[in-house]
């Protein structure tokens, strides 16, 4: 029988890393059998999908009260399943008020679980560290900054570096390369192509998409040299954004490719806070980063969290690299002076790129999908 294992990606990014994962050690010549909660691109590769990463990846306390008897029947669903095919192992990703407590559960039943893509524990509600500490074998860590934080509370990790550092094509920031590919999309080397990217979950577009348009709108208006392209997140459905675009009239170019292709395109970026921000910040792209959740998930926000800075290439960093604005303060009139300034200030833009070539210095080593791999497969 082959060796079973359960991998719970319910958000994009961690449904990306999920499948880089499956996808090594199918290079491997491993024969896996997998199951759990993931993406369309992860059932292309054999993934029994209990759950769809693309209906499940929520955010805040407004959306997760609205989606509970979805979650609730994938939870019951995968706790059923692991019961049955006891798998050799389990492999949580982010998610942390599902994944703990199903780290419980599983635990429980004497599975051996492993968190990837280990949870902001460090940001805000420290305690949940004590929860993987208790029902997890290990935390694979991404970020060195996590490693003095894990070690302290004396919770098992390995720091494996950040698996964004494999997929860093020379090719992608390379100029000529850039403009070759941009021509193809009509865009002349005089012009300037400013990116949207609202987000990979639903309630993101609903918060951040119409401000985005808003801000590239009047852009467009004050730069004739400007191009705009919205980026359309691979757990979004290309014909829903093109739905939500129904009424915005300004000329725009709508792409839905590999992240990493469609950001080495833009000049400047608009960006909700995620791992996206990480991937632009790689690609050494000029970015504003906004973030607006509903009302209630920014009151318990603005109570819970105890950090400088929320876009993860300020905080990698430890200053702010970027512009950074949430909740009110991200409004189409700040975000607008913010994207202005890049597109004005030549000077300004390059000193943002020559601090955002210093990203990959902070993030370890290349190889970080091997090692997760490795750790991995003493169980398989």
């Amino acid at each position: 029988m082959k060796p079973q294992i359960m991998i719970v990606a319910a958000e994009a990014s961690s449904a990306h890393y999920a499948l880089k994962l499956m996808q090594f050690w199918k290079a491997q010549g491993k024969d896996y059998s997998y199951f759990g909660v993931g993406s369309d691109a992860m059932e292309a590769e054999g993934f029994e999908r209990l759950g769809k990463s693309e209906e499940m990846a929520v955010v805040g306390a407004a959306e997760i009260f609205a989606h509970f008897s979805e979650l609730k029947s994938v939870f019951n669903s995968l706790v059923e399943q692991a019961r049955i095919r006891k798998p050799n192992v389990v492999v949580v990703m982010d998610y942390p008020e599902f994944n703990l407590y199903l780290s419980r559960k599983l635990h429980a039943m004497g599975i051996k679980v492993y968190y990837y893509i280990s949870p902001q524990v460090w940001a805000w509600r420290k305690s949940r560290v004590e929860t993987i500490k208790k029902f997890c074998e290990k935390a694979f860590l991404l970020f060195p900054f996590e490693v003095d934080f894990y070690k302290s509370r004396d919770v098992p990790y390995e720091f494996v570096g950040h698996p964004l550092l494999d997929e860093m094509d020379p090719n992608l920031i390379d100029p000529v390369k850039i403009q070759y590919q941009k021509e193809k999309f009509g865009i002349k080397k005089t012009e300037k192509l400013l990116a949207l990217m609202p987000g990979s979950r639903r309630g993101e577009l609903d918060q951040h998409l119409d401000i985005q348009l808003e801000v590239a709108r009047r852009l467009l208006v004050k730069h004739e040299h400007l191009r705009l392209v919205i980026f359309v997140a691979p757990t979004i459905r290309k014909v829903e954004m093109i739905a939500r675009l129904e009424n915005f009239k300004s000329p725009y170019i709508l792409l839905q490719d590999d992240p990493n292709k469609m950001i080495s395109l833009a000049d400047y970026v608009l960006v909700a806070s995620g791992t996206a921000t990480l991937m632009v910040g790689l690609l050494q792209k000029p970015m504003v980063i906004m973030y607006r959740v509903k009302w209630l998930t920014g009151v318990f926000g603005r109570m819970l969290v105890r950090v400088k800075f929320f876009g993860l290439v300020n905080l990698i960093l430890d200053r702010e690299v970027v512009p950074e604005r949430k909740l009110a303060e991200a409004n189409p009139n700040e975000l607008t002076r913010l994207m202005d300034r890049f597109i004005s200030d030549p000077v300004y833009t390059q000193e943002t790129i020559e601090a955002l070539k210093q990203l990959p210095h902070f993030l370890g080593e290349k190889g970080a999908t091997a090692r997760v791999a490795s750790s991995l497969e003493k169980h398989l």
